[in-house]
């Protein structure tokens, strides 16, 4: 089979890409090997949250230039990292994804834990503050649901009561869930959701306004809207005080209604997406991939003008370790490893851990190199690139997605 472009990796990344190549009229096709690190998304995107040592509220984009010549964003460089950002919210509300933010200045997101971390994008019905404003409520109904674990509404209080914050905790239940306690394992977000539409969803609010009487707010786990926002503004309009929520343990609910708000996108713009595949080998030669073999396809090649590989770190398995190499399974890239195992890694567990930075070789345009030369016509983006620490830098999602923005203009000359 032969495309215009092919998207190895149906996370955040290959999808945003995907989308692009897709809007621009080429036929793009995406690999998807199932789950991404999307399933664990809490709801917020991350541009820039710590450089140079310190926290960045304010202007995160001004920091660009504290952080090492070989990290994506300076590659890309301030400028034209502010354009391609700038599409991001665009993307996300064609995908029905309604988020709140700006790339001037971070907001302040309210963790599980009771923290607040700073970020650059939330979805709508999620809490985020301005950095410097009070906060709005005076005392807030945390709602649990009954015999549901994965909600910790006493680390919430503690945090809120740090800000001044009355909290009053309660449980509900509605007898649409009591299906679901047959087993504990099947109380999960996720599953949860599936239960929770139409008078389900009304059944939740009726139980809801009994518990938050006199309260300014509500804050609650994320446990609706897996296929769409509608049962939450349902929710939201039935309950007498705005409704806040919170992320909780993956799978998480607003990251599964991301992965499929942008896969679905994709496939209306025309785009192919093969699901439960992986690219097992491809062939380079004269410094182009000229196709790649699935498992799922056998023998059987897909061919392309262009390529982008968006398989992510560790995590998403774009890159593998054993006990003496670390290498990319699918194409066999070039890493920025060098040294051996005990270089990997810092004694000290709250150090910033070497390995976090290791991935595929680029050019400054991110093309990836295979035995020291590069690839012409593909691209490296999001977490498989060298170069950055997105768990210290808070910077994971922007990287992601300014890299694949990067990667689909190139492409399509848009």
């Amino acid at each position: 089979m032969k495309f215009d472009t092919i998207i190895i990796g149906g996370g955040l990344s290959g999808l945003a890409s995907g989308i692009e190549c897709a809007r621009a009229g080429q036929r793009t096709a995406i690999i998807s090997a199932g789950q991404s690190a999307l399933h664990f998304w809490s709801g917020s995107f991350e541009l820039l949250g710590q450089a140079g040592g310190e926290t960045v509220i304010t202007d995160p984009l001004s920091h660009i230039r504290q952080l090492d010549a070989d990290h994506p964003y300076r590659v890309i460089g301030a400028d034209r990292l502010r354009a391609l950002l700038g599409r991001v919210p665009g993307l996300l509300a064609d995908a029905g994804l309604k988020v709140s933010g700006s790339l001037d200045a971070n907001h302040l997101r309210l963790t599980p834990l009771g923290f607040m971390k700073p970020a650059w994008l939330t979805l709508s019905d999620y809490i985020a503050l301005d950095a410097d404003a009070p906060m709005p409520w005076k005392k807030v109904a945390l709602v649990n649901i009954y015999s549901y674990l994965d909600f910790y509404p006493r680390f919430l209080a503690a945090g809120l009561a740090k800000k001044g914050v009355k909290c009053h905790m309660g449980t509900v239940n509605i007898p649409q869930l009591d299906i679901l306690r047959r087993s504990t394992t099947e109380m999960r977000a996720t599953n949860m959701s599936r239960f929770l539409t139409n008078e389900a969803v009304d059944d939740l609010a009726f139980k809801i306004n009994e518990v938050a009487a006199g309260c300014d707010a509500v804050i609650m786990p994320a446990i609706l809207g897996i296929f769409s926002d509608e049962p939450v503004e349902r929710l939201r309009r039935a309950v007498k005080c705005p409704v806040w929520f919170i992320p909780t343990t993956p799978a998480s609910v607003p990251g599964v209604r991301c992965q499929l708000s942008l896969r679905d996108l994709f496939i209306r713009l025309g785009g192919e997406f093969l699901p439960g595949d992986t690219v097992k080998r491809g062939e380079i030669t004269d410094g182009r991939l000229r196709r790649i073999f699935t498992v799922n396809l056998g023998d059987m090649p897909l061919e392309a003008d262009n390529f982008v590989i968006s398989t992510g770190s560790f995590f998403g398995h774009g890159l593998i370790a054993d006990m003496e190499h670390i290498y990319e399974p699918a194409l066999g890239l070039d890493l920025n490893v060098s040294k051996g195992r005990t270089a990997w890694y810092d004694k000290d567990f709250y150090a910033p851990q070497p390995y976090m930075t290791f991935g595929v070789v680029t050019d400054e345009d991110f093309h990836p190199s295979f035995h020291g030369r590069t690839v012409g016509n593909l691209y490296a983006t999001g977490a498989l690139l060298a170069g950055f620490n997105a768990l210290k830098e808070g910077s994971g999602a922007g990287i992601t997605l300014a890299t694949a923005l990067h990667a689909a203009s190139r492409i399509t000359g848009v």
